[in-house]
């Protein structure tokens, strides 16, 4: 396609602090750039500690672990999210209760999470997305009473922010990615973001293989041993490397995509309503750019955009299936009907949205929309 949906940035610092990293003739992680970026991350948005992972999908399967997860104990989640955020909870053998998107944009409706839980309710998991807070007040709120953990799913949700406090600092644990369609990317790479200090000292063995590693290296103890459970979830200072340079630039990167968000905003909210949607943001919420959709009102509209872009030589894409009518997971599921997320499934769509996104490209795929819709 001549125009992308996606198109990963380099700001031009990437290779040469990869090269450090190689000369420094220590890349298996954990190393200077590692240190970099979680120190960057806990300075600037305030979370107590970060653990560099080599995915989202193993910062949310470390939560699950740290959280004591077992067979039998269920996890309020929402439907329409990907799947990395219930196979980590899965594969410790909970199961799962999925929660309806709201009816004014896909995150979970925080209304309807207290009438899911019993007394095998662990966990309750939020995904803000498109980087659009969900309603974290209210959740936290019912978690508190109720005695259980929040886990915030914040992989879209880098520099976005709940009434001042940054996604993925509200919650005891939160899951960041930084794979190469998000804001700030390394290819492939995550963060684990721990509010609760409880969860610290585990949370650098699990990191570490099971080990105390982590704790030798800065001298604690004269020896490490096989101490817990744990997997091979830090990334090589490569990747470590990548990131530091992105984020050397992260305002320069979110100034651009909040111009290119505007465009598409300005260009569209005055689209009749029962035609297509486009994103709302709640007043508690900030916007971090990282997606801009159209909530169409039928699968056909949907369809059509999609084709006559193609036609142009531009790419845009729906994004996820709701879970529970998933083929692993519907015989799993109780008969619950989730409509909103249903909806979401059938009728969002994503238009391009990355750095170098010429202006001359995106007044192409709005012409092209404003076309099919007066044609």
């Amino acid at each position: 396609m001549k125009t992308p949906f996606n198109k990963p940035y380099l700001t031009g610092k990437e290779t040469e602090y990869i090269h450090d990293a190689v000369q420094s003739g220590k890349i298996s992680g954990n190393g200077k750039y590692t240190k970099l970026c979680q120190s960057f991350f806990e300075e600037k948005y305030g979370f107590k500690k970060c653990l560099m992972t080599t995915s989202c999908t193993d910062a949310l399967e470390m939560a699950a672990i740290l959280l004591d997860i077992k067979p039998g104990d269920e996890v309020i989640l929402p439907s329409y999210t990907f799947v990395s955020t219930a196979n980590a909870f899965v594969l410790r053998g909970a199961k799962l209760i999925f929660v309806d998107s709201s009816e004014i944009n896909p995150n979970m409706d925080a209304e309807k999470i207290e009438a899911l839980i019993t007394p095998k309710t662990k966990a309750i998991v939020v995904v803000h997305y498109a980087g659009i807070a969900c309603d974290m007040d209210r959740i936290m709120e019912i978690a508190e009473r109720k005695r259980l953990f929040v886990v915030e799913d914040a992989a879209q949700a880098i520099e976005s922010y709940y009434q001042g406090r940054a996604l993925g600092s509200i919650g005891h644990l939160a899951c960041f990615s930084f794979h190469e369609t998000k804001n700030i990317t390394s290819g492939e790479g995550g963060m684990l973001a721990i509010n609760d200090e409880q969860f610290i000292r585990r949370a650098e063995i699990i990191w570490e293989k099971g080990t105390n590693r982590a704790a030798f290296f800065r001298g604690e103890i004269d020896k490490y041993g096989w101490v817990d459970i744990g997997s091979s979830f830090l990334p090589s200072e490569v990747i470590s490397a990548f990131l530091y340079a992105q984020l050397e630039n992260i305002e320069d990167i979110q100034e651009r995509r909040k111009v290119i968000w505007k465009r598409y905003y300005d260009a569209f909210s005055s689209v009749d309503a029962t035609i297509f949607q486009v994103p709302n943001i709640p007043d508690y919420a900030t916007n971090n750019a990282h997606m801009f959709y159209l909530n169409c009102a039928t699968p056909q509209l949907r369809a059509s955009i999609i084709t006559s872009l193609k036609e142009q030589d531009v790419l845009a894409v729906f994004h996820y299936l709701s879970l529970h009518q998933s083929s692993y997971y519907k015989d799993k599921h109780d008969e619950r009907q989730l409509p909103n997320s249903d909806h979401y499934s059938d009728c969002l769509l994503r238009l391009p949205l990355y750095y170098t996104l010429s202006t001359e490209e995106q007044e192409l795929i709005i012409q092209t929309i404003q076309q099919h819709l007066n044609g």
